[in-house]
């Protein structure tokens, strides 16, 4: 009973509060279909925080009304639909499926339980350190998770941790959590780990500010590793697995390794499907090649052999829902950026910085970038709308550029797991079903304000004794 006045009680406000903001005239002259989709926006998240609506419905109701309304043309609210990159989350969380399906997962996960296996902790750095150690020929965390994903389910699975048996907070709850959180800090070490760093260092050329794959590195590996070791501990203690000893885990692995006996046909078609498809998908970096493509293509191979049959298509209905909310809010994110609304907010606060010093003007820049990326489904997209605006701004305050350059960059990265679709890499982890869109918000919330903390606490003070020794 208390639940459900609880829920009643949360959609009524949630809806006054809506339509508060719907008939409140716009501030700081933001276009008034843009303070529109704001206040749409907003309450699709609310709804979703407070775990009135699942995030596919509380999307597609948002889409109907942005639409409806006259907010957003109809061509740019399903424009996330054409985008190559929620189409690869789709394929390479179809193709994940086959990898399991196969035995090649369960296989791989048995090795990793066989040497890390004696702490579910154990497990959690393994992970990570994977993540890490691939990154660099990876120029996308999408197509990371599409390696990481298998072997973090087939992990969960052999250790007696399922969705829909109660058992998934067992191990696969943490696993699933921590992979995500790795991927921010691993893109954030490499220059090559995420297409859109690149783009940033191009950016920042253009105002005088030279970044090289080198001067990245040096630049990112003290702070980054620092978040590697505290990252898989806190969550440890905040997001706890129920499991937590598997002092036979290595031994019982051991056995149901012998008891799988030799490598499969299936499991060599697999092996070399997904080998192929991180070739092509490290070799994207340096010539014209699409990662959609590419997953499509080892997904026609793979039901092409019968190892991932047509019948599996519907049991992944995930993947189905997946594309519909990640497209949905990648839409409206986009239009809220491309009517002005990120900006015209970005603009109104820095104009509280003036008198400040640099040291201030920066940490606050920081922290506002980090924090309005809740209002992002796409990296690349922020770092596009906002990136030169917050440089140049940091510079004119007195911020050393390379300083400024830096950490915006790595920003960029160390809040993607903010909210579930603060990456397209989430969309993959949390279609699992071992974590709620909830626990995104809180305990990867929580991450990105460690992480902030470690890159401006430790990264700031290491950057500045590099750039001036």
């Amino acid at each position: 009973m208390k639940q459900k006045v609880y829920r009643i009680v949360a959609i009524l406000s949630l809806s006054l509060f809506t339509y508060f903001l719907w008939i409140t005239p716009p501030p700081l002259n933001i276009d008034p279909r843009a303070w529109k989709l704001f206040a749409i926006f907003s309450a699709t998240i609310l709804s979703i925080l407070l775990n009135l609506l699942p995030i596919i419905a509380a999307s597609i109701i948002a889409l109907a009304v942005s639409v409806l309304s006259g907010v957003v043309e109809p061509s740019k609210a399903y424009a996330g639909f054409s985008e190559s990159f929620i189409l690869l989350i789709v394929a390479a969380f179809l193709v994940s499926h086959a990898v399991h399906k196969s035995g090649l997962g369960k296989r791989l996960s048995l090795h990793m339980i066989k040497i890390f296996g004696k702490s579910t902790l154990g497990l959690g750095y393994s992970v990570m350190l994977t993540d890490l150690l691939i990154a660099p020929a990876f120029p996308s965390n999408t197509a990371r998770s599409g390696v990481l994903y298998p072997l973090v389910y087939g992990l969960a699975h052999d250790c007696g941790s399922k969705v829909g048996d109660g058992t998934h907070k067992k191990v696969g709850s943490y696993l699933m959590m921590t992979s995500m959180a790795g991927l921010t800090v691993s893109s954030a070490l490499w220059l090559t780990a995420m297409a859109v760093n690149p783009v940033g260092a191009k950016i920042a050329e253009t105002m005088g500010i030279h970044i090289t794959f080198s001067s990245w590195l040096l630049a990112s590996m003290v702070p980054t590793l620092i978040a590697f070791m505290a990252i898989p501990w806190v969550l440890y203690r905040i997001y706890p697995p129920e499991l937590t000893a598997t002092p036979n885990a290595p031994a019982n692995a051991q056995t149901m390794l012998n008891i799988m006996g030799p490598i499969s046909r299936n499991e060599w078609i697999t092996a070399g499907v997904f080998l192929g498809m991180l070739i092509m998908w490290s070799l994207s970096g340096f010539f014209s090649i699409d990662k959609a493509a590419v997953a499509f293509g080892g997904l026609g191979i793979l039901i092409a052999t019968r190892v991932f049959s047509v019948e599996d298509f519907h049991s992944q209905g995930e993947a189905l829902s997946t594309l519909i909310w990640f497209a949905i809010l990648f839409g409206l994110s986009t239009q809220l950026a491309e009517m002005g609304f990120m900006s015209a907010v970005a603009n109104h606060f820095t104009s509280y910085l003036v008198g400040l010093s640099w040291i201030s003007v920066y940490t606050l820049l920081i922290i506002l970038y980090v924090a309005i990326h809740y209002f992002f489904v796409s990296q690349s997209a922020h770092l596009l709308a906002l990136f030169g605006l917050f440089l140049s701004i940091g510079m004119s305050a007195g911020v050393p550029g390379e300083l400024m350059a830096m950490m915006l960059l790595f920003a960029t990265n160390f809040n993607a797991i903010i909210t579930p679709q603060g990456s397209s890499a989430n969309a993959i982890y949390f279609s699992s079903g071992y974590i709620t869109a909830r626990e995104i918000y809180v305990y990867g919330g929580a991450i990105t304000l460690l992480n902030l903390i470690i890159y401006l606490a430790i990264g700031t003070p290491w950057i500045l004794a590099i750039i001036h020794p």
